[in-house]
């Protein structure tokens, strides 16, 4: 009986023991080694799509700095200047009508009167232009500090831009300012240009006018007849 015990317990202990099997025990570390690393790949990924999210949201940030009110301040300062031009402005109707007028050939038919009326009026046309464009230079001279400092500032955005939006945001506001000096130079040639032909033209047609005033100066002389004058007594 005793026996029969004895090797019952020992039946029942050696049930209880853990068999350490290394194949299963290889499998499940693979197991595990590769649940870990698709872990690690999700984490990596959200990683990923969190920094994208980031680099996208700098790339929509505007520029926090914008000189596009000054540059259209500068602009329309100019473009004010152009249409207050004295007497004969840009309109090409005002000039057709000037030239029918004050500007038109000198004839017969024109009194005396006449000629000086318009040889004064093309003077005053002349001086006009010479002070609408002076104005118009002094005006594009007092740009250049304003374009100074928007241009450094536009410089300092450029290159602290976080974003592809905020460097094309930068670039386009250069670009807005060259167009803006290139307007003023634009404005400055014109209206210098303006004065010169005024000015030439005004020769060319005080020119015409001596010819006439000659001609008629030679015509009364055909009539002149001499006579006794006495100067003192």
């Amino acid at each position: 009986m005793i026996a029969i015990a004895v090797s019952g317990a020992a039946r029942q202990a050696a049930a209880q023991l853990v068999v350490f099997d290394p194949n299963n025990y290889a499998q499940n570390l693979l197991t595990a080694a590769r649940e870990l690393q698709h872990i690690n790949n999700q984490i990596t990924s959200l990683q990923n799509q969190a920094q994208m999210l980031v680099n996208q949201a700098k790339n929509l940030a505007n520029l926090p700095y914008s000189s596009l009110q000054q540059l259209e301040q500068s602009i329309q300062r100019t473009q004010q200047l152009l249409a207050q031009a004295q007497r004969i402005g840009y309109q090409v109707q005002q000039i057709d009508s000037a030239f029918a007028t004050t500007y038109a050939p000198s004839s017969a038919s024109m009194s005396g009167q006449m000629l000086i009326g318009n040889a004064q009026a093309r003077w005053q046309n002349s001086v006009a232009g010479f002070q609408d464009a002076m104005r118009v230079q002094a005006t594009v001279v007092g740009n250049l500090d304003t374009n100074r400092t928007q241009l450094s500032a536009l410089l300092t955005a450029s290159q602290g831009a976080t974003g592809a939006l905020q460097a094309s945001q930068a670039g386009n506001q250069l670009i807005a300012l060259q167009a803006q000096q290139l307007a003023d130079l634009t404005a400055a040639v014109a209206a210098q240009g303006r004065s010169q032909s005024l000015e030439s033209i005004q020769r060319a047609a005080a020119q015409d006018q001596g010819r006439e005033q000659l001609r008629r100066f030679l015509q009364q002389g055909q009539a002149y007849q001499p006579t006794t004058v006495q100067m003192f007594h």
